[in-house]
């Protein structure tokens, strides 16, 4: 078994709040939220690193932005600002992480948003 957490995640071995879930991939709420709504979108599939990718992953990586681009659209359509789309890799506060995309939004101006806001 591996010790990826968002490998745990998308098998349903850890709980979260799952907001869309295909065979590509999986999203779900972020547990350290910063911004009001802040989802994780994660494949189903493991890459320790955006390096270990092929041309052949094109249609995972893909596939990722067009769900990201799905769940701002229906952030925008009740009227939560969506802020910005980022691509975490490497280490962040100390801790390894994996690839994932994150989409931060947030409900008015002024609110934080996601890292480096």
């Amino acid at each position: 078994m591996t010790s990826c957490i968002f490998c745990k995640i998308a098998a349903k071995e850890m709980p979260a709040k799952i907001v869309h879930e295909d065979d590509t991939s999986v999203a779900f709420l972020d547990i350290n939220p910063q911004a009001p709504v802040h989802i994780l979108v994660i494949p189903r599939k493991h890459f320790a690193s955006a390096e270990e990718t092929e041309e052949a992953d094109a249609p995972v990586l893909g596939h990722l932005h067009r769900v990201a681009a799905k769940l701002a659209k229906e952030a925008v359509a009740k009227d939560v600002t969506v802020r910005q789309l980022v691509l975490d890799k490497g280490i962040l506060k100390g801790k390894e992480l994996d690839e994932v995309l994150d989409l931060a939004a947030m409900t008015e101006i002024g609110v934080p948003g996601a890292r480096g806001a």
